[in-house]
């Protein structure tokens, strides 16, 4: 094997004085979403070599009730490394570094010894919505924020918890109202990446990303650090929040206990983890400021690494602090994508599962000039109209439009609401629209769907990972420990190598496309004035 294949890992001068020694070739990184855990196994050319994936459950009840036992994530992922070693039997010598993302905005109540107090409030929980309109409102307001708050969030933090209650600040409060035992036998919130860390590692930290989503973050430059002004205003403790660390950090090594559990080394260097939206950017391989990426699976978002802060009110975007260096990542972030377009399928009487659900729109015929509209707020919308209340609306619906009809309807729908959002993204002086525009995520994976995303916005697009971005993303954190790289950005633009596909424009798409978008723009127009009355 190469002398640079086998390079030992390393940490750098951020590493506080943490060292370690143990040589390996193999960076293992995890990416845990809602439903489950995506292992995979990285070389040094970034190519995933053996994935495997391992599923948990989510207690959904009446209520907004969406919980998840941290316990079960930790055994999802000791399966998943069981599987992995059946591929890789030399994992536990080769493997040089451990690296993980999550999803975001939950919360887990730990106490001193960083046992969970009870099951973690997931991203999905909203039974803090009312808690949540209490914590942001008051007199004088606007659009249900107390303005003096208000003014304060957007100085410190660029943003300011949503009314769904369903930020992390608000299921504080809501743990301190409701379960106030809980609330003062926690000795840290911690996210969901920053519990299976701590039971990885023994430290109790997290990163900007999820800092910043708490809205207790202070974003601005060279003041970046938990805000005590806001601590304040919520009346939240501000020693209940863990160490900020930067992804690429190595945290110390696994305990004996964790080795033992996951079937690996005591040695293995074990970095500071990262969100997954920062995952998905640096797995896209877009990381030049002003670059942009489309990452489409469930729902789907525009996203990009900015020179500095980005705050749109009308439009509710903005940039939140990366888990690297604080720097700024804009994202723009829509409810429906994959969503809209299963239920488009099922609906019309298709099978929604692995190969007949793409095939439904491998078979979706012609588009005809007479296809009906689609609007896919089927759980409301965020970007560029922020209203749970919106829903879905087929327009031009006719006795001769049949189930494949439907679906066309749907692709070019959520396409063109990709486009709604896009069309505000990139007034910002700091983005770029020159060149192909990144896009990665499941429904990426859809040709129909991709060439559509390109007619649509008249712009070529470069289809990368589809379904493992977050994974490879993740695996480039650990590039300059490993020795891959100077930097996590600098090995996550390699990725742009990776792309499977290019899809460019047809003009003759790109023409009927428009005269349909700003039709489509009229009917969008006339639906949104009808939820104001």
């Amino acid at each position: 094997m190469p002398a640079c294949a086998r390079s030992q890992a390393r940490y750098s001068r951020s590493q506080k004085g943490i060292s370690y020694v143990h040589t390996g070739d193999l960076v293992i990184s995890a990416d845990f979403g809602t439903s489950g855990v995506k292992i995979g196994v990285v070389d040094d050319t970034l190519t995933l070599l053996k994935r495997a994936t391992a599923t948990y459950p989510l207690d959904l009840a009446p209520g907004g009730h969406a919980e998840q036992t941290p316990d079960d994530w930790w055994a999802a992922f000791a399966r998943g490394l069981a599987d992995l070693r059946k591929d890789i039997p030399d994992l536990h010598d080769r493997a040089g570094a451990i690296v993980i993302s999550s999803q975001m905005c939950g919360l887990v109540c730990v106490d001193e010894a960083g046992h969970a107090l009870r099951p973690c409030l997931t991203w999905l929980d909203k039974r803090a919505a009312t808690i949540g309109q209490d914590l942001i409102g008051g007199f004088p307001s606007v659009l249900g924020y107390q303005v003096g708050k208000l003014a304060r969030w957007l100085r410190i933090a660029n943003g300011a918890p949503a009314k769904n209650g369903m930020d992390p600040t608000a299921k504080m409060a809501w743990i301190a109202k409701h379960e106030p035992e809980i609330f003062a036998r926690t000795r840290w919130f911690l996210d969901v990446k920053d519990w299976i860390l701590h039971r990885a590692t023994g430290r109790f930290t997290t990163s900007a990303e999820s800092a910043n989503m708490t809205w207790l973050l202070d974003s601005r430059s060279g003041r970046q650090g938990w805000s005590s002004t806001l601590t304040k205003m919520t009346n939240l403790p501000i020693e209940k929040l863990p160490e900020i660390v930067d992804a690429d950090e190595v945290l110390g090594t696994l305990t004996p206990q964790a080795a033992a559990e996951l079937g690996l080394n005591s040695a293995l260097p074990v970095l500071g983890g990262t969100s997954d939206v920062t995952a998905a950017a640096l797995g896209s391989g877009e990381v030049e400021d002003g670059a942009l990426h489309i990452s489409a699976a469930t729902s789907v978002w525009i996203s990009g690494f900015m020179p500095g802060r980005i705050l749109n009110v009308p439009s509710s975007y903005a940039t939140i602090s990366s888990g690297l260096g604080y720097r700024p990542l804009l994202i723009a972030s829509q409810e429906n994508a994959g969503s809209a377009m299963e239920w488009a399928v099922r609906v019309s009487g298709g099978t929604t599962s692995g190969e007949s659900l793409a095939g439904a729109f491998d078979d979706m015929g012609a588009p005809v000039p007479d296809d009906p509209y689609f609007l896919p707020w089927l759980a409301g919308e965020r970007v560029p109209v922020d209203n749970d209340a919106l829903r879905g609306v087929f327009h031009g619906l006719g006795l001769h439009h049949d189930a494949r009809a439907l679906r066309r309807a749907a692709v070019e729908g959520v396409a063109m609401n990709i486009r709604w959002s896009y069309s505000r993204v990139i007034r910002e002086k700091a983005v770029r629209t020159d060149g192909p525009i990144s896009m990665v995520g499941g429904v990426a994976g859809n040709a129909a769907f991709a060439q559509t995303v390109a007619d649509t916005l008249n712009r070529p697009v470069r289809v990368g990972e589809t379904r493992h971005a977050g994974v490879l993303g993740t695996a480039t954190l650990a590039a300059p420990t490993m020795g891959w790289a100077d930097t996590a950005f600098e090995a996550a633009a390699r990725l742009r190598a990776h792309s499977s596909a290019l899809y460019t424009p047809d003009p003759t798409r790109v023409e009927q496309l428009e005269a349909r978008y700003q039709k489509l723009d009229k009917i969008r127009k006339d639906i949104l004035r009808s939820y104001r009355h």
